[in-house]
């Protein structure tokens, strides 16, 4: 095991200059000193000092196709060449084609008409989502949300966020939620099944319904105070938790019965991540709103917007000038979305995730069995999750995985005459989950060496 790294030289410059340039408010430096990346590929970043790195959470899932793939950055130089950009009053050919790919699947999966609108990223999509909800409820601005949801950081996605840290300074804007259970089981209630402990969650909220003095409802009117339910179907930030089958099901039939929108926030979890392209498909249920961002442009190009259904976006209810992003729907980032289709379509995305995700978690079932500090995995297509536990096997352990994060970063780990380091996400209501989300592209010889190297890890932690 090594000592701490030193920032080289030239790399000791840079971080000066950012310590006194950059702002803060937008920095996270989860070790120190902070790696400063100079190329990637594929599965792989590579540091100033051209050491690799496995990276097993791809940029929060934002770059599901791997770094510099060659099929969309060509898409995106093509673009480059052609149309770079138009103002989002006019239009192009790759807004409609891409708007109605979406729209044409939606129609099939879901069997409603629906529109799309286009912004620059998850949250701002997240901002324009609101917008249509309240303006469907006549202004409605109380929403439901889910303990441990994740939103975004703007100001009306912060509102609907879970945590408060995320609006502390700066209140509330508008929007509030009202933060309910979500069915997170290896936390939950013991001696219930999965499906159990998703009924009874669903059961819960019910309730608030069985009497106006429970604060939401008017039963001389049949009215509910709240126009929407936000849901992140896996949740992301909150530790990959994921649900039982039943329990969107369940919940959608409580909100229909009340007029409450389902609004699916797929910004993570989208575009096959789950081994479908929206992973609200796994439950069964038709939702009224989804949200998309992210891995849209595998992270070439921020691009995101919405799907709503007809009666929510059409032009009557929300016409011209409803709302506006200079760069929407941009010509780079339709380009590069349409090739991803293109890209997904030709191969069977969604059983190869699957076949690779249930490869992955049989391995980090194995891990389990041999380190009593992993207290749960579970896992759905290649969105996977790891929780480092004290010795009992339940107590969360935040440190630990701090200290495996580090670790994982040194890039002093060899396997089979490699040296490597390796890159983890730290997510969960305790911060002690390793929230993995590979390349849909990596190869099974890599995640066996991302296995190896997350074993490489837990001995150090075990024996530390």
């Amino acid at each position: 095991m090594s000592d701490i790294r030193i920032a080289t030289a030239e790399d000791q410059i840079l971080l000066d200059k950012e310590a006194k340039y950059c702002s803060y408010g937008d920095t996270v430096h989860y070790i120190e000193p902070p790696r400063i990346f100079s190329r990637c590929e594929g599965s792989y970043v590579w540091d100033t000092e051209d050491q690799a790195y496995l990276d097993l959470q791809m940029w929060y899932s934002a770059v599901n196709f791997g770094y510099a793939n060659p099929r969309l950055n060509n898409a995106l130089k093509q673009q480059i060449d052609t149309l770079p950009q138009i103002a989002s009053q006019y239009l192009h050919k790759g807004k409609i084609e891409l708007s109605e790919m979406i729209a044409v699947d939606a129609k099939k999966k879901f069997g409603l008409d629906g529109r799309v609108h286009f912004n620059v990223g998850g949250s701002q999509s997240i901002e324009d989502s609101l917008k249509v909800v309240r303006n469907a409820s006549n202004g409605k601005s109380l929403m439901f949300a889910f303990e441990g949801g994740y939103h975004g950081r703007t100001l009306g996605a912060s509102s609907i966020t879970s945590s408060f840290r995320y609006r502390r300074r700066y209140g509330h804007f508008g929007e509030r939620a009202n933060f309910i259970p979500f069915p997170y089981h290896f936390r939950g209630p013991k001696g219930m099944t999965k499906e159990e402990y998703g009924s009874q969650c669903v059961q819960q909220f019910a309730r608030l319904f069985e009497t106006e003095y429970n604060g939401v409802w008017d039963p001389k009117t049949n009215q509910c105070e709240y126009a929407a339910f936000y849901v992140e179907p896996i949740q992301g930030t909150g530790g990959y938790v994921i649900p039982p089958m039943n329990f969107y099901r369940e919940l959608k039939h409580v909100l229909d019965q009340h007029g409450i929108l389902m609004v699916s926030d797929e910004i993570q979890m989208g575009f096959y991540r789950t081994g479908k392209l929206w992973s609200i498909e796994h439950f069964d249920v038709q939702p009224d709103v989804i949200v998309f961002g992210k891995a849209l442009t595998n992270g070439l190009n921020p691009l995101g917007g919405i799907w709503a259904r007809e009666e929510l976006i059409n032009p009557k209810i929300f016409p011209p000038g409803s709302t506006h992003s200079t760069f929407a729907s941009n010509p780079l980032g339709t380009a590069v979305g349409l090739e991803m289709f293109k890209m997904t379509n030709e191969v069977d995305y969604g059983a190869m995730v699957m076949a690779k995700g249930k490869f992955f978690l049989e391995g980090l079932q194995d891990l389990q069995k041999r380190f009593p500090i992993i207290g749960d995995v579970d896992g759905l297509g290649l969105a996977l999750r790891c929780e480092i536990c004290g010795p009992d096997g339940f107590t969360p352990d935040k440190a630990t995985l701090d200290y495996m994060v580090e670790e994982g970063m040194k890039g002093d780990m060899v396997v089979d005459g490699q040296k490597l380091g390796l890159i983890l996400d730290v997510g969960g209501y305790y911060k002690n989950v390793i929230t993995l989300a590979p390349s849909l592209e990596i190869s099974y010889p890599e995640i066996e060496l991302g296995l190896k190297l997350l074993e490489q890890l837990l001995v150090r932690a075990s024996n530390r």
